[in-house]
This record gives C-alpha cells, structure tokens and sequence, in this order.
C-alpha cells in the first residue's frame, strides 16, 4: 500500500514532465520550421513563414527569384545594399527574398512568371514595383510607399455593371472591356497585366480605357454579348462591338490598344505611294476612293475597315490622279495584289461599287472574296489569317521573291497557276522548303531529294503528300485530282502502339486515336501535353490519381497523348496551348468539350467529368 501510496504520485509526475516536455519539443520544432533566416542582410521566407512574417508588418521589400536566374544573380549584391540601407531607416523597414522554384505556394499565389519579381507589401498586400533595379530608385520607392499617409492607388479599370454599362460604352470613343470570372486561372493571370494596362493608357491624351464585367454576377450582359469562355475580350467603339485579338500582357494590350485607336484606314496621297504598294508589297491592297472624309461612303468604308483592321492593310484617297492611274471611280473600293501575285488567270483588281443600300458586310465580303491571288505566297507570319482555309495546296520549293531569283520562283509558281485554275474550290499556294522543313519531316517529305515537293492539308486535319517524283503539271494535277475522288491515304504521324496499355492513363497515338478517343461506346477525357511543358509535368500525377478514381467506372476513359510526337486526325480537338484537356461524350465525339476557366486538381477535373457524363448519359436516354 505504501508503494502504491508513494508510485502513484511519482508516476503522474514523470508523465506531467514528459508531456511539458514534448509540448516544448513540439514547440522547437514549429519555432524551427517558421524561424526566419538572415543571408546577407536580407531575410530568407518560404512557403512556411511567410504569412507568419507578414502578419502586422507595415512595409517589406520581397525579391521573388530563382537560384539559376543569371538576372537574380547579378542583381544580388544590388540587393544586399538595399537591406542594409533599409535596416537602417528609422523604422527599419525589412527586406526578405523567396526562393520562387521552392516557396511554389507563395509564388502561385503572387502570380511569379519571371525572374527576379519585387514587390513592396503594404500592411500585407502586394504592391508591384516596375522602377529600375537600382539602389536609389528601390529605395526611394520604398521609403514613399512606408509613408502612413501613402494608399494604394485605385484601380485604373473601370468595373462595369449592368446599371453603367451602355452609358459608359456608348460614350467612349473606344474601349476595351473584359468578361471575366472570379475563379478562372486564366483571369486571375490576366488581370495584374490588364490592370498595369489600364493605368498606363489612362495617362494617354486621349485616355483609352479599360474596363470588366464579372460574368457570373452579370449574367445578362454576358448573355448579350454571347460569353461562353473566360476571360472573353471586347473592343467597343461609341457602343458597336469588335473582337479583340490581341496579346494579354501589359505592353501587349498597350501597344494593340493605341493602334487600335487610330484611324483603320491609311491615306494614300501620290501615285508613287501606290507603286510602290504595287511593286514591292507582300499582300494584297485595299483602297477606297473618295471626294471628301465627310460622305457616308466614307464613314461606311471606315466602320468596315474596322472590323477587318487587324487581318487587313486599309487605304484611302481623295487624290483623283490616283483614282485615274488605276482607272477607279469616286465611291468605288478596289482590291488589287501586288505585281509578283497577279496572272493571266484572274483579273487584275476588283472593284465595288459603295452606295446608300451598302452593308458593312457587303465590304466585308467583297475583300475577303478576293484576298488571296489565285496561287499565293504562304509563311509563316501571314499562314494563320490568310491560309486557314482548307483544303490548302501547298507547294514547297526555294522561294526568293528577290531580284536574282524571282525568274526561278515564278517558273515554278505558274506551273502551280496552270492547275490552280481548274479547281477553284481549293485554296493553292507556293512556301519556302526551309521555312516549313517540320512540316516537310512530318509529311516524310524531309529527305524526297526533290527540288518540289507538294502537300493537301484538308479541312478535317489530315495531311496527304505527293509521292516524290519529278514535279510537272500533269503530276500535280493529278495529285489533286486523286485527292478530290478520295484515292489518296493521309500521312498519319504517330509514336508506336503500346504493347502495354494496362495503365489507370490510356497512352493513345496517332494510330488509335479513332480506335480510343472517337470510340462511340465511352465517354473519354483526353489530355494533350508535350514532355518538355512544365505545367504538364506537374498535372501529371493528379491526372494518375484521376486516371485510378475512375479505373473501374465502366465506359469511361482516362487517357492522354503527346501532342509534339503525334497527328491528331481531326480539327475538331484543336490544342493552342499545354496542357489542352477535352471531354469527348460517347454520343458527340465530334463536339468535345474543352477543360477551362476550373482548377486543374482532382476536385476541379473529377467535378468536370461527372457534370458533362451526366449532360451526356441525359441526351442519350432523351
């Protein structure tokens, strides 16, 4: 009894010291994961610290970098001066840095795309610093932003509402606005740039603004202007509408803004203007003739050179030497391509008469009619707005518009016109073999030997090529004529089958992608990336976890393809980017849905499986 009268206290005690004693262990250790080190002067935060460190902080200085940044490195010892002479302002002010490859959360939090970053956090919220990165220029920027009665500017973007939108739109000379939402990863990339955008065109004289529209609370603008992606941009002037195919970084959307505000059409004042359009151009021209910039002719030519500005050079003159030089009237439009595209097959320009019963469509059709000559000159700066249009001949040899070699150029492009003009339902054209060597490769055309060789590139995405041989034009007409009945076999690039294809991830090439992915009786999630994507790589293992969550659900695929290393068979899955992620429905394999705008984990891609499954399973019992 006495044992148990004296044990039993001890005990309890040796068990109170041992957990005070693990309580303070547990307390190093948190101290140790949060404790803040010093290099230099400057302050090390990482994933683990930073909020910590932040908290109740007035002013800190933050170098975003990363340890291979030639940039980062010669800028460090900048850096270290910089500490120094903030630890000793009065308050001190601290400078830290983050190692931006590691601290991965602080960086994808503070949209870190480049190397280094810095940015000044008042009371908490990041400020960008875009000053010179010298010592006295940080500095002084820091010092006026740790003023008490410094506040952060205002945003420059104008927030538009049903209530302001058709009075602050129809009054502004033009305006870019943005529909956006607030949880789409592509908004919240763009919005620091559009922002950095704003507040520099708003210092213009006259200002160009810019504006957004949060689409999921102002779902019935969204609907008016037919948003169905985020972010959707919008060019308005005086309240009609233009798309917008622009950049989306800051200097970007600056310098398309500003073009974009200037007049769509040039003024042509002598005949020597034209010549030279004539003689030395690339593309075709477009020229409206007129007495005088206050017809309505030539505000309806304006209001249609606008819509097509960004594909489309604009011209326009009051000059009547000109208009006779080309033997146009007054309120006539002209279409006309340089001297080296024209031929004896088509006519030399096309004319459009402008009168009161006149469309800005009618314009608009009459140029896009005739845009391209009969045979053109495909590269690779005008192949997406002018050569889009498939079926597309293409021709492939040295081509050298130059003085010493235009005789040779021509000798083979009028072989190309004499087919051409049999079969004006396909688009034709001449490119330059070492500009699309790739292309050439992956036709197995890289090493024909040939001085011509010639491709179809047709409007489904396959690819056919003309046996090396010879070129000729009956060889050629024949190829096209062969492609017309449907004789020829496309030219399919494609890895290897797996000889294992068990996995929770179908691996689908060039060769299976009809047998997997177009498979009428499973629905399929289909991931398009390229090894060498960093934003693949780090998909990667949540699309195996995805790729296990569904292994057993009968009729649904998990699968993915190397876009670099394979043809996809059809221009129905159109990948721009990497990763590009498509939901093929078993009963609309030819209208998959595109994975955008939600989060790319397990949550956001499971949740985007299950609704379109369900969309899917709904249409096929109706």
């Amino acid at each position: 009894m006495g044992c148990e009268k004296f044990c039993g206290p001890l005990l309890f005690l040796t068990f109170t010291l041992l957990v005070v004693f693990c309580e303070e262990d547990k307390q190093e250790t948190t101290l140790e994961e949060t404790e803040i080190k010093e290099e230099t002067g400057v302050l090390v935060l990482n994933d683990e610290n930073f909020n910590t460190f932040m908290a109740n902080k007035d002013t800190v200085l933050v170098e975003f970098y990363a340890p291979w940044c030639g940039h980062c490195k010669q800028f460090a010892p900048e850096y270290e001066k910089i500490a120094q002479i903030l630890k000793e302002n009065d308050p001190p002010i601290p400078v830290a840095k983050v190692d931006a490859t590691e601290a991965t959360k602080v960086a994808e939090k503070y949209d870190i795309s480049g190397y280094p970053t810095i940015k000044i956090f008042k009371k908490g919220q990041a400020v960008d610093y875009e000053g010179s990165r010298t010592e006295k220029a940080i500095v002084d920027k820091v010092k006026e932003v740790s003023d008490p009665s410094w506040t952060i500017p205002p945003e420059a973007t104008i927030v538009l509402t049903e209530a302001n939108f058709d009075e602050v739109v129809e009054a502004a000379d033009i305006i870019l606005v943005e529909f956006y939402a607030p949880w789409c990863g592509h908004c919240k990339k763009l919005a620091p740039e559009y922002e950095k955008a704003a507040q520099e065109l708003g210092k213009r004289t006259p200002a160009i603004p810019l504006a957004k529209v949060d689409a999921t609370l102002e779902v019935k603008l969204a609907e008016r202007y037919k948003v169905s992606g985020y972010p959707t941009l919008k060019i308005f002037r005086k309240g009609k509408l233009y798309d917008y195919n622009g950049p989306r970084e800051k200097y970007g959307i600056i310098d398309f803004m500003i073009e974009q505000a200037g007049p769509p059409s040039a003024l042509v004042q002598t005949i020597k203007q034209v010549q030279e359009h004539l003689r030395d151009g690339n593309d075709v021209i477009v020229i409206g003739f007129f007495t005088g910039n206050h017809e309505k002719e030539f505000q309806l030519y304006q209001d249609a050179a606008n819509i097509l500005r960004d594909d489309y050079k604009f011209y326009h003159t009051f000059n009547s030497e000109i208009a006779s030089f080309l033997k146009v009237q007054t309120g006539q439009l002209v279409v006309i391509h340089p001297d080296r595209f024209q031929s004896k097959y088509e006519p030399k320009k096309h004319l459009f008469k402008i009168e009161d019963s006149t469309s800005e469509e009618d314009l608009k059709e009459h140029v896009l009619k005739y845009a391209l000559p009969l045979v053109g000159h495909r590269t690779k700066t005008n192949e997406a707005k002018r050569y889009n249009k498939r079926p597309l001949v293409v021709v492939y040899y040295t081509v050298d518009f130059s003085f010493d070699h235009r005789t040779a150029t021509q000798y083979w492009r009028n072989k190309v016109l004499d087919v051409a003009k049999d079969f004006p339902e396909y688009t034709f054209c001449i490119a330059n073999e070492d500009d699309y060597a790739s292309e050439l490769k992956d036709l197995g055309l890289g090493d024909s030997g040939e001085e011509v060789n010639v491709a179809i590139l047709d409007a489904s995405g396959k690819k056919y090529a003309k046996d090396p041989e010879e070129f000729d034009l009956n060889s050629l007409q024949e190829f096209v004529m062969d492609f017309k009945k449907g004789k020829l076999t496309p030219v399919l690039k494609s890895q290897p089958v797996p000889k294992n294809n068990k996995g929770p991830v179908k691996l689908v090439v060039g060769k299976t992608f009809e047998q997997i992915v177009m498979d009428k009786s499973s629905d399929v999630l289909i991931e398009f990336y390229a090894p060498w994507c960093g934003h693949c790589k780090s998909l990667e293992p949540v699309y195996n976890d995805l790729g296990k969550k569904y292994r057993s659900v009968p009729n649904l695929v998990i699968a993915k393809m190397d876009a670099t290393a394979n043809n996809i068979p059809t221009d129905k899955y159109k990948v721009e980017g990497f990763p590009t992620i498509y939901f093929a429905p078993k009963n609309r394999k030819h209208n998959p849905i595109k994975f955008q705008g939600q989060d790319r984990d397990l949550e956001g891609l499971s949740k985007f499986i299950e609704e379109h499954r369900a969309k899917s399973k709904m249409k096929e019992e109706l």
